[in-house]
């Protein structure tokens, strides 16, 4: 009897060993392709354009999709934001264009108020912000007497951001900021400034350390 009981916990452990990889490799694999084509297909028509091979994994939010551009091959992560607002009297006109073979890491956020471009190529690490606007402006004592949610967007310009370029994990990219091609940005960076193309950036703020020749 007591060999049949060990037979049979010997024989229920290799079966939970095996369920157990065959869920963390194939079938979680297969549960997020699948989430990735559910998502997809009920997000895409709601964008201006939608590239072919495109795919975007459980937004948190979306806002005004219909002003968003999202070119062939890229990638949209999990719970990211991405909206566009309006500025007082300006309704309609913030754009959000995101180029072909993108890759946005999860939990990022893209806030427009104007017109932000991602270029061809970016790749993004996680919990990135890019954003073209603020609540208020900060060099009216008026308006920062007003509760923050109550200001006025406000922008100081548009976000350019070249081909191939690569930002770190939880970097802020700030309004009015053009970054050149093949620029790096180092993890945890706020980039208030314009940066060079090929060259890398880190700090608080941003400054270039390095220029690749």
């Amino acid at each position: 009897m007591n060999y049949i009981k060990e037979f049979l916990c010997s024989l229920f452990s290799l079966l939970g060993w095996l369920a157990h990889f065959m869920w963390s490799s194939k079938f979680s694999y297969l549960y997020y392709v699948l989430k990735c084509k559910f998502h997809t297909q009920l997000y895409s028509h709601e964008f201006k354009s939608f590239g072919k091979g495109a795919f975007i994994v459980s937004p948190q939010e979306l806002k005004n999709p219909n002003r968003i551009t999202v070119g062939t091959n890229s990638r949209i992560g999990r719970y990211a934001l991405v909206r566009c607002y309006d500025l007082p009297n300006e309704k309609g006109k913030s754009s959000i264009d995101i180029g072909n073979g993108v890759n946005i890491g999860d939990y990022c956020t893209i806030s427009c108020c104007s017109h932000i471009h991602i270029g061809n190529g970016v790749l993004t690490g996680r919990m990135v912000m890019i954003t073209d606007n603020s609540h208020g402006h900060t060099d009216s004592k008026d308006e920062l007497d007003i509760i923050p949610i109550k200001r006025p967007l406000v922008s100081k310009g548009d976000v350019i951001i070249d081909d191939n370029v690569w930002i770190g994990e939880k970097v802020s990219i700030m309004p009015n900021v053009h970054i050149g091609k093949g620029a790096i940005i180092a993890a945890n960076a706020v980039v208030t400034k314009d940066i060079p193309a090929y060259s890398v950036a880190a700090g608080c703020p941003a400054r270039v350390i390095k220029t690749i020749k």
